[in-house]
């Protein structure tokens, strides 16, 4: 996709964070290089660093870009389920596919640390802040319980990303158990909540 029309400064990054998207998806985490996000969406070198400033940059904008997308869709999911719209295993599958090859925070976040880039993890941490503080205010639980059982979701779901299609075999357990079991958890907060304001 190339985009040689004049884009606003907005435009023009929006376009290539999908575009770092895209490659992480298609091609992992190596492949979201300056060069290759500005050939694929028709801009130069130097106009993506204008927009990031570095590699590292573009790192810090993309973990940003994935996280606020997929705290976005769970937090929506979770307003759902509480009005009964949405299922636990709909929270569950949205997170998990979120770190898995459907969204690339898996790879992406193995790729952080190896390149010691650990600043960008900031943003995924204040994303899943804000979710839970969303959360939190549409919830009477205990508190502390929210906090707890996103904690468990995310390293469920990146666990089960960088490692669970190895694991999950080795114990003979079926690929998709760590879904099931987290659907578990989750089912058990939103179930214990609705008979506590009863």
């Amino acid at each position: 996709m190339s985009i040689r029309a004049r884009l606003t400064p907005e435009e023009s990054r929006a376009a290539a964070l999908a575009a770092a998207r895209e490659l992480l998806l298609e091609s992992g985490p190596t492949a979201v290089t300056l060069k290759a996000v500005a050939g694929r969406v028709g801009r130069t070198h130097q106009n993506l660093l204008h927009h990031f400033g570095s590699a590292a940059g573009l790192q810090t904008a993309l973990a940003e870009y994935l996280a606020e997308r997929a705290c976005a869709r769970i937090g929506k999911a979770m307003q759902e389920r509480r009005a009964g719209l949405a299922s636990a295993r709909d929270i569950v599958d949205l997170t998990f596919d979120a770190f898995g090859r459907e969204g690339g925070g898996g790879a992406l976040a193995s790729w952080i640390m190896m390149t010691g880039n650990e600043a960008a993890f900031e943003p995924v941490v204040e994303a899943i802040r804000a979710l839970v503080e969303g959360v939190e205010e549409r919830a009477e639980l205990e508190p502390g319980v929210v906090e707890d059982t996103v904690l468990q979701l995310v390293l469920m779901a990146l666990g089960d990303a960088m490692i669970g299609h190895a694991l999950a075999p080795s114990l003979g357990r079926p690929r998709l158990r760590g879904r099931d079991l987290a659907e578990r958890m989750v089912e058990a907060v939103f179930v214990d909540g609705a008979e506590e304001e009863e």
